[in-house]
């Protein structure tokens, strides 16, 4: 299922809700995907200060998947940027 994601505060909804539907403790969550539960708690508050990377590494070790719908020409100029770098 997609759902808009307009704040960090939504992002915190879906790993809660995430967390819960899987039976895990916070706790449980965090040590197993390698956070703090300090991080994740703040994570689920909706904390708009949490690094990306650490957030990303939430998301994955949840099985929450990240999609961004960018508009056709950004895709293009990403498209042609890829290439003129030799696509990497």
């Amino acid at each position: 299922m997609q759902i808009p994601i307009i704040s960090a505060n939504a992002i915190g909804k879906v790993v809660r809700a995430s967390r819960k539907v899987q039976k895990l403790r916070q706790d449980d969550a965090a040590g197993s995907i390698g956070v703090s539960e300090n991080f994740l708690i703040k994570v689920e508050k909706g904390s708009e200060s949490v690094q990306w990377g650490k957030l990303f590494q939430v998301l994955e070790g949840l099985g929450i998947r990240v999609i961004v719908d960018i508009p056709e020409e950004v895709a293009v100029w990403m498209g042609e940027s890829e290439n003129s770098r030799g696509g990497s």
